[in-house]
């Protein structure tokens, strides 16, 4: 019998990838043709962000830029027409704010995830992405994947879209410390702090939301733990939220910077880069700002915040790891214990390379058309389509929830564009 032939399979089911099931759901319902999508994710469940859920943060972009409204305000997976359904939208009202808690907006992406499990496939793990030939012409992608059991699945496709999210940054110094359960990143912090409930002494790394988010959060997990705040910069500098500034994040800005030569492209990515990058929100440098101040006002400087400093080597040892520091002000270096370091490092967005690394003879250097899809040679047929990592030619908004809804639309119109009927494959070209 002949496997099935998914016009596309996604390799992700976070918020982009639910946003364009969405999407081609709803094309499908207007009387466009139907495209049979399916997906893959890794989690055995919806989850974003699980262990950065912390209480009391909250979402640093406006609910109306949700998985729909700015495509189809219409949509019934809008973020408003989930508080009817739950019930909460009056009570919503009388928050009087565009910015839910982290954790009603997760549950909102859960909510809207919840409709699509029939095509999904939790629990598995994407291997690689092989060329399946039909004479000279790569008319196919075989997708391998394996599951929680240890059994590998084998799909084919006629399309396929990457969004695999972020991967944890991890500078240098740390990376011969990888497999140490006493440092770890922001990505997997409620994950990982538990084990650490009787760590004295705690540094964490970085200057952004998730930095500032844990710093604060250790304050209030422990009333003993000491906390060093450690940073390159003199000062934290607030996440530029202004209404002229915000512009940058609509949906026709990315033409304008998709338009741009390379070298405009990167003096843009650069002159905005604290509207995203290593800016936390004014309200939370407040908080952080009170903390130190009553330090003073008691005299007890239970925590540190170790401006101008930078991690130089890190090492493992029985009593805990020590960190060299370089202090820029006056070029000393130092050496400190910690129980646990927490990096707040950021995350790349270039997993899909080594995940696609079997086609890299047909696509070049990855590079994308305004709607997403890898340019590649004539004779390769598949399209490939990158979510959340085209930054460089489509600007900040990319890896931000701000152009999904839009972003996911131009990527069925592309991908109906495209549709073409593929052979369908031999018997054996499934044999493992």
């Amino acid at each position: 019998m002949n496997p099935v032939v998914h016009d596309l399979i996604g390799i992700g089911f976070g918020p982009s990838n639910v946003a364009l099931a969405i999407a081609l759901e709803e094309a499908r319902a207007a009387g466009e043709p139907a495209l049979d999508a399916f997906f893959i994710e890794k989690q055995p469940g919806f989850a974003w962000h699980p262990h950065m859920l912390l209480d009391g943060t909250h979402m640093q972009i406006s609910y109306l830029k949700d998985l729909a409204t700015l495509r189809n305000p219409c949509s019934r997976f809008t973020f408003v027409n989930y508080l009817h359904e739950k019930r909460r939208l009056q009570d919503f009202i009388n928050l009087k704010t565009f910015f839910p808690s982290r954790h009603e907006f997760n549950d909102y992406l859960a909510w809207a995830a919840s409709h699509f499990e029939d095509r999904c496939a939790y629990g598995e793990e994407v291997l690689e992405v092989l060329p399946d030939k039909r004479g000279n012409e790569v008319a196919l992608l075989r997708v391998r994947s394996r599951d929680a059991d240890g059994v590998v699945h084998e799909r084919l496709a006629r399309n396929l879209v990457v969004g695999v999210g972020g991967v944890p940054k991890v500078p240098d110094c740390f990376q011969p410390l990888r497999g140490d359960a006493r440092v770890f990143h922001t990505h997997h912090y409620l994950a990982r702090i538990g084990a650490h409930d009787a760590a004295r002494r705690i540094a964490v790394v970085g200057a952004g939301q998730s930095a500032t988010e844990v710093f604060l959060d250790l304050n209030k997990r422990s009333a003993q733990a000491q906390v060093d705040l450690l940073m390159r910069a003199r000062a934290i500098k607030p996440s530029d939220d202004s209404p002229f500034v915000n512009g940058i994040f609509d949906p026709e800005f990315t033409d304008y910077v998709y338009g741009r030569p390379p070298a405009e492209r990167a003096e843009l990515l650069e002159e905005f880069s604290r509207t995203n990058y290593a800016a936390p929100d004014l309200a939370l440098l407040e908080q952080l700002f009170d903390l130190f101040y009553q330090q003073r006002v008691t005299g007890r400087h239970r925590h540190r915040f170790l401006r101008r400093h930078e991690v130089r080597s890190a090492r493992a040892a029985a009593d805990g790891i020590h960190l060299t520091l370089l202090d820029f002000d006056t070029q000393r270096e130092s050496t400190e214990r910690y129980d646990a370091v927490v990096l707040g490092t950021g995350y790349e967005r270039d997993r899909h390379r080594s995940l696609l690394q079997p086609l890299a003879p047909y696509l070049g250097d990855f590079t994308v058309d305004r709607h997403y899809r890898v340019q590649a040679v004539p004779h390769f047929r598949p399209g490939i389509y990158l979510q959340g990592a085209c930054e460089a030619s489509h600007g900040l908004s990319d890896t931000l929830l701000s152009v999904t809804a839009v972003r996911t639309q131009e990527i069925g119109h592309s991908l109906l564009a495209h549709r073409r009927p593929a052979p369908h494959p031999q018997p054996e070209a499934l044999h493992l």
